[in-house]
């Protein structure tokens, strides 16, 4: 299998995207080695520590990204300028993840087998 490429555009649990997101890319581990996350825009936010969604009857999937060095998803990036425009720090953050700049991230997409974007 090529490369697969996992893209989080938007904001956690307004849509199921999020979460359903997250529940491929750990399924798709069993079968791929090769994979990458990339978190831009409003996905930033799927990264942000402290959500509290049980309040709007939603799961609490944050827990799920912890579980990427079990499943051996260790290419995860985030979007420098995303995390600068909405004030976001990497202490905010759930994970580690490595921040990349838009050319950076650019490059990275068009090296994508498979983009997959949530």
């Amino acid at each position: 299998m090529s490369q697969l490429m996992y893209l989080f555009r938007s904001a956690p649990h307004t849509t199921s995207s999020g979460r359903e997101g997250v529940d491929a890319l750990l399924a798709a581990s069993a079968y791929c080695e090769d994979i990458s996350v990339i978190f831009i825009g409003d996905g930033v936010y799927q990264l942000l520590q402290g959500q509290q969604p049980g309040e709007i009857l939603s799961k609490d999937y944050a827990p799920m990204l912890k579980l990427f060095d079990l499943y051996d998803i260790e290419q995860v990036y985030v979007c420098t300028s995303s995390l600068q425009q909405r004030g976001l720090a990497q202490a905010d953050l759930v994970i580690d993840v490595e921040r990349l700049s838009e050319q950076a991230i650019q490059e990275k997409l068009h090296q994508a087998g498979k983009l997959l974007s949530f």
